[in-house]
């Protein structure tokens, strides 16, 4: 009997002390998140140039005051930002010449950038005014999941486009997104009657995301990739197709426009920052 006991003490001891470590690691882990998220709780404020004046942001779940939203995370962004940044003014400034009803505003994030990035986005701030460009400073680095967050949920417009500091694709393909959210914003009013029922309906009240695509430039990507990095991608490729279903064939393209009713219900409840 007493070897009995002594075989069950070996087997059920280190048990109990894996389900104690499991325990303190989960316990740690939320402590660790709550520390780590503190910010996260925190009002966001704009940054005012020459000024100590700071302007409480608006939330994504205000009602919205702009047609449209760039949102730009920067990290270390100094010599890429201004070409950017100038691209897109005039893009948008042509484009609202030409429609009166065309409103924007471009929210620039500051993910704890070491180098001149918040001096160049705080000189477009004194050139546009903060009613088109605006500024959040995240302190120090989150990541960029964390930055695209925050602007999204402290942006102003109808849709949001995120786009990357870097300049790679062309401000003006936003188009394309557009056109392609208002086309299925119509369906979808035409099929559950949304605009009969409620007169005051806007684009932004359907949630619909569209992502830009750089899979027609795949095969000149392959030629000039290190082999194990395609063998990586057609990896990850298959992931894609098993989690999300066939005809998604690019989910990295830093080019992605949401109404407002899909990012209040996707940044909400983003918790990865990177």
């Amino acid at each position: 009997m007493g070897f009995l006991w002594s075989l069950v003490a070996l087997f059920v001891a280190p048990i109990l002390v894996a389900v104690f470590g499991l325990v303190s690691a989960i316990f740690f882990e939320a402590y660790r998140r709550r520390i780590n998220n503190t910010h996260v709780e925190s009002p966001a404020v704009f940054e005012v140039p020459n000024s100590s004046k700071q302007v409480p942001c608006t939330h994504i779940s205000d009602p919205s005051e702009k047609y449209i939203s760039l949102i730009i995370p920067a990290y270390n962004e100094e010599l890429r930002l201004p070409g950017a940044l100038e691209e897109t003014m005039n893009y948008l400034q042509q484009r609202a010449a030409k429609d009166e009803s065309f409103s924007y505003e471009v929210v620039i994030i500051d993910d704890g950038s070491v180098d001149g990035t918040k001096r160049v986005a705080l000189d477009f701030v004194r050139k546009y005014t903060i009613d088109k460009v605006r500024l959040i400073l995240l302190g120090r680095n989150h990541g960029k999941g964390e930055a695209i967050r925050k602007g999204m949920l402290h942006s102003r417009g109808e849709l949001l486009l995120m786009l990357d500091a870097d300049g790679a694709t062309k401000v003006n393909d936003l188009e394309k997104l557009e056109n392609e959210i208002h086309a299925f914003a119509r369906k979808e009013c035409h099929d559950g009657d949304l605009a009969a029922s409620n007169s005051s309906f806007r684009i932004s009240d359907i949630p619909i995301a569209a992502f830009g695509s750089r899979a027609h430039l795949e095969e000149k990507a392959l030629a000039t990739r290190k082999w194990y990095r395609n063998f990586l991608m057609m990896g990850f490729h298959l992931v894609v197709l098993l989690t999300a279903g066939p005809g998604i064939r690019d989910t990295q393209c830093g080019f992605k426009m949401f109404t407002r009713a899909a990012a209040r219900k996707l940044f909400k409840n983003i918790r990865l920052k990177r």
